[in-house]
């Protein structure tokens, strides 16, 4: 029988991520995946973006839930500071940036699609 997965003191992840195997993802913006299952498309990780970190213009396939678990993210819509939930729903679309650097849980009911990259 599986084991879950157990992240213990996530809002402390900012002092402690480095424990975890980040992997690159975008530029600036690194990515610890929780799980993804092909036959859904349904995925869940761990961003961690440095200071300045962008991604690009992208619009929702299915529902997004992003909770802010240090530093704070934005998109046109405002700034999210940590402890915030973020719900996008599908068709929505924006880019996000964190200017001094964050880490978000992302849970993804379906891939984004970007629709500018960069260059």
């Amino acid at each position: 029988m599986p084991t879950p997965l157990v992240l213990t003191d996530l809002f402390h992840l900012a002092e402690t991520g480095d424990r975890l195997p980040w992997q690159p993802f975008r530029p600036g913006v690194e990515i610890y995946p929780l799980y993804s299952d092909p036959e859904s498309s349904a995925s869940a990780a761990l961003l961690r973006y440095a200071p300045g970190a962008t991604v690009p213009e992208h619009i929702h396939t299915g529902f997004e839930h992003i909770v802010v678990l240090s530093g704070s993210q934005g998109d046109r819509h405002g700034t999210y500071p940590a402890g915030t939930l973020v719900i996008n729903s599908p068709d929505t679309q924006h880019s996000v940036a964190s200017e001094d650097g964050c880490i978000v849980l992302v849970i993804w009911q379906r891939p984004v699609k970007i629709l500018v990259d960069e260059p």
